[in-house]
């Protein structure tokens, strides 16, 4: 998707709303319908039963005939799509979508002539029962056949292209870097590259002191009270900006990488698992629940997954997993695995050579080798064991 900023006005905000509304609760009367479905029941309406539903439904509400038949149609043909994932066990089952949060609808059958170009910075794009809309000219457009229409939280409209980019070509240099992502240190290089996500800034931090405050005061805010309205807005003001610098670091790290490297090795993490939470349950409730909540939000804010979901998209076949047992453990120069090797968070020295370097950078060197040391002790290349230390021989 190529997403780019839109620009309505108040008179088109107006009528975007209304199709994001219209799209959500026919989405939501799919949801219903599919929720009622059991084993051995008669099974759920399928996309044309509910189109042919849906225009009895126009017929009988003015309201909903007011809206785009366009919008309200591919709403139910994504429930379809979504329920077909389901079954197929790609992704989750279709829930529920909520007002704010959920707001966006799709368009298809574009022509050519409904997207255009006005200047250099702005363009504009044909959308139904709105118009031309205006949005940002950021970059070159794909060829359109179809789009969606989204706002945020903070109430920013975007359009986004369907579009698959082409992946970015390997340079041909035969170069192979190593990726070791952390909280401290965001993304270590094999090369001694430190990348962090600029978040800790001290105009950040007091910007975090100001979201301690507001949730303080979102807790003590009446439900449904114009009051709570403007916290959460100013929360979600908050949070959308460290979310896209958190986006923008990662899509300028990732296409770096892949204009630099051939093969780029990153540790096989499962970071869903990895921020799972610690509360357990009312029978077996978990134990340091706070400090684990605090590891989760920041391997969140280091971007972990965005990174690499990013880099196999633009260098498709040149990203490659590694197993993370022991990596950070294992000496890069002679292959010791010692625990007491690693003096810190940020300091690595090698209790049988004495080779000394940054932690974070000894274990992207590892990654880069595709050194993975196994529990039984024995490393990826056969021969070498790492309950001996092994110093490092002169050379002949």
């Amino acid at each position: 998707m190529s997403r780019y900023r839109l620009l309505p006005s108040t008179a088109q905000e107006v009528v975007l709303r209304d199709h994001c509304a219209h799209a959500r609760f026919v989405w939501n009367l799919a949801v219903e319908q599919q929720s009622w479905w059991r084993p051995g029941r008669a099974g759920a309406p399928g996309y044309l039963e509910q189109c042919r539903q849906l225009t009895a439904a126009r017929v009988e509400h003015d309201w909903l005939r007011a809206g785009s038949q366009m919008v309200q149609q591919q709403a139910l043909r994504d429930f379809a799509q979504a329920m077909a994932n389901f079954f197929v066990g790609t992704h989750r089952r279709p829930s529920w979508r909520k007002a704010g949060r959920d707001e966006g609808f799709r368009v298809v059958a574009v022509k050519p002539g409904q997207v255009r170009r006005l200047n250099r910075n702005i363009g504009m794009v044909r959308a139904p029962k709105v118009g031309w809309v205006r949005f940002r000219w950021s970059r070159v457009v794909p060829a359109v056949r179809s789009y969606r229409v989204t706002q945020d939280r903070i109430g920013r409209w975007h359009v986004a292209f369907a579009a698959v980019p082409e992946p970015i070509p390997a340079p041909g240099t035969g170069g192979v870097v190593g990726v070791d992502r952390g909280v401290v240190v965001s993304a270590a290089l094999s090369t001694g590259e430190l990348l962090m996500v600029p978040r800790l800034s001290p105009g950040r931090e007091r910007r975090l002191q100001r979201l301690q405050r507001l949730q303080r005061r979102l807790s003590r805010a009446r439900r449904g009270s114009a009051r709570r309205a403007r916290v959460k807005l100013a929360i979600a003001r908050l949070r959308a900006r460290d979310a896209g610098t958190r986006k923008d670091w990662a899509e300028k790290t990732s296409t770096d990488l892949a204009r630099r490297f051939d093969v780029i090795r990153v540790e096989n993490l499962h970071v869903k698992g990895m921020t799972r939470s610690a509360k357990g349950t009312t029978d077996a409730p978990g134990r340091n629940v706070g400090a684990k909540a605090g590891l989760n939000r920041e391997i969140m804010r280091s971007g972990w997954g965005l990174l690499v979901h990013r880099l196999e998209d633009k260098a498709q076949g040149r990203v490659e997993k590694i197993n993370p047992a022991f990596t950070s453990q294992r000496c890069s120069a002679c292959g010791r695995v010692d625990g007491k090797s690693r003096k810190s968070q940020a300091s690595f020295q090698c209790t049988a050579c004495g080779f000394a370097c940054n932690a974070d950078v000894n274990a992207a060197k590892n990654i880069a080798a595709g050194h993975a040391v196994t529990a039984r002790g024995r490393s990826g290349s056969p021969g070498r064991m790492n309950c001996e230390p092994q110093l490092a021989l002169p050379p002949a």
